[in-house]
């Protein structure tokens, strides 16, 4: 396992992260004590969570888990996704916010939360408000460093310039999705985060299982999150991101290498990338992914894993100052 220092903070954390979100739903609590301990073995000490997954259960059981090694993991939960029947149980108002991360606290049995994620942005609630209630949160030692999840390139910047004005805690690290079908965050998120120095910690490395190999050849799973989930179904269901699957797990079979060890290598190689986020239904599936913390992924391989793919579109549409500035660094 190797460390990374997360944005500026001075912390070092694995450069995997394990994601909870499947604790208390397809993963009974005995399950991740055996996939906690898993990563915990390997050296892991970074544990992503959030307060909606579960109805709040994954929560609780990282906090049953982190109990006998608080001091020694950085773990994280988010807030905004509805938890609740009630109208105001979610969103990013400084109401919600201070209930939900009491909420999460007891919840994770815990006096702090390391790192605390804006789940998604809100765009019903002044930005001011949402980073005032989170810097009170810093204030009083009960959060440590903030975070924004799937926020575009303009929200944080936008959210940095706020901070920076008015002498607010800043986000520290970013959360977007990012995989090898899905690499958006390549034309603005990761050069903001590098610009920046933001940590970033990026999921579904594995494209919902989609890079994994057992949608290969055609092949429909009994089971699997783009089997049984709408919302994963929609995310991947373009034909082109099968064919890019497709190429990747043969390229992946010609190295002698688990589709899924190359995979979350790849995402884990760009050099804006903290950590990605790892997650299983049980510990066996997640030894493939644990192998990618050590997996030497040479920048020719990884151009070469690109390759397999569709870069995205630039940022704006004068190419020629791209070029030009590739010249201008090959040449100093």
């Amino acid at each position: 396992m190797k460390y990374k220092i997360l944005g500026k903070t001075g912390v070092l954390v694995s450069n995997l992260c394990l994601g909870t979100m499947t604790f208390g739903s397809e993963t009974d609590e005995r399950e991740a004590a055996r996939m906690f301990g898993k990563c915990r073995d390997a050296g892991v000490n970074f544990f992503d969570c959030s307060n909606n997954y579960s109805e709040g259960r994954a929560e609780e059981i990282l906090g049953k888990l982190i109990a006998d090694c608080r001091d020694e993991v950085i773990v994280t939960t988010k807030v905004a996704q509805r938890v609740g029947k009630d109208v105001n149980a979610l969103g990013t108002s400084r109401r919600h916010i201070l209930r939900s991360v009491e909420q999460s606290l007891g919840r994770l049995k815990t006096d702090r939360i390391d790192l605390y994620f804006v789940h998604y942005f809100d765009p019903f609630t002044a930005m001011e408000d949402t980073l005032r209630a989170l810097d009170d949160l810093v204030s009083q030692g009960k959060v440590l460093y903030l975070g924004a999840s799937n926020w575009a390139a303009w929200q944080v910047a936008k959210a940095l310039g706020i901070s920076a004005k008015d002498a607010l805690a800043r986000f520290e690290c970013i959360e977007p999705m990012y995989n090898l079908v899905k690499r958006q965050a390549e034309v603005e998120l990761l050069p903001l985060a590098a610009s920046e120095q933001l940590g970033v910690i990026a999921y579904n490395p594995l494209g919902a299982g989609l890079l994994s190999g057992k949608y290969s050849g055609g092949n429909q799973p009994p089971g699997g999150r783009i089997v049984e989930k709408e919302q994963y179904s929609k995310r991947y269901g373009e034909p082109l991101y099968y064919e890019i699957a497709e190429r990747f797990v043969k390229f992946a079979g010609q190295l002698g290498v688990s589709p899924v060890t190359l995979a979350v290598s790849w995402v884990e190689s760009h050099p804006a990338i903290t950590a990605p986020i790892i997650g299983a239904r049980n510990a066996e599936q997640l030894e493939a992914s644990l192998a990618a913390a050590d997996y030497l992924m040479s920048d020719t391989l990884r151009g070469e894993i690109a390759a397999l793919s569709v870069a995205p579109g630039n940022a704006t549409d004068r190419l020629e100052e791209q070029l030009e500035t590739k010249y201008l660094l090959r040449n100093r």
